[in-house]
């Protein structure tokens, strides 16, 4: 998996800020993550229908809130996540596209589309870290939107996340962990 560069208007926003170098370093691989999830995805099921845009956008501003409550960047906490969304919204984006900031920690919630779990995903397996839960039920989604079967995709998922989940060691050292 190679590292993808965040678009222009993520890079403008994140300057906007005066963001970390952690931070843009991490919304830039998880931006990665997704991007390299979304391909292995679309390339094994070519009846996945997935809005990529939406992935990419989530998984390079899921934490901008960072850039506000810098505490949150080596430590545990959730007050980034609302003022991610507060942030992006003053600046006029969407409900839709401000969710991530929100649902990326909260990946347990029901009513989460498949594109909120899949940057929750790439926010956990950039650094080899697997949730059994969450793989389960991307698994499950992609079962019921490809109309195939549990275990054919659950193998070819594991296969997808164990590659990605090899290289963590040196993007963890890139990022500066």
């Amino acid at each position: 998996m190679k590292i993808v560069e965040l678009p222009k208007e993520i890079r403008d926003l994140l300057e906007q800020f005066d963001a970390p170098q952690i931070l843009i370093k991490h919304l830039t691989i998880v931006n990665s993550t997704a991007f390299y999830i979304v391909k292995k995805l679309k390339t094994e099921w070519l009846n996945l229908v997935l809005n990529e845009k939406e992935i990419l956008f989530g998984a390079s501003t899921h934490d901008i809130g960072k850039a506000i409550i810098t505490d949150e960047l080596y430590k545990k906490g959730k007050k980034h996540e609302s003022e991610g969304f507060k942030i992006l919204k003053e600046l006029g984006y969407n409900d839709q596209e401000s969710r991530f900031t929100i649902t990326h920690g909260n990946w347990e919630n029901s009513d989460l589309k498949i594109e909120d779990l899949i940057v929750c995903l790439s926010d956990k397996i950039w650094k080899g870290k697997r949730i059994n839960e969450l793989e389960e039920r991307i698994t499950n989604k992609i079962a019921e939107l490809t109309k195939t079967d549990f275990w054919d995709v659950s193998m070819k998922l594991e296969l997808i996340l164990e590659k990605i989940a090899i290289g963590s060691d040196d993007r963890l050292a890139w990022q500066g962990i």
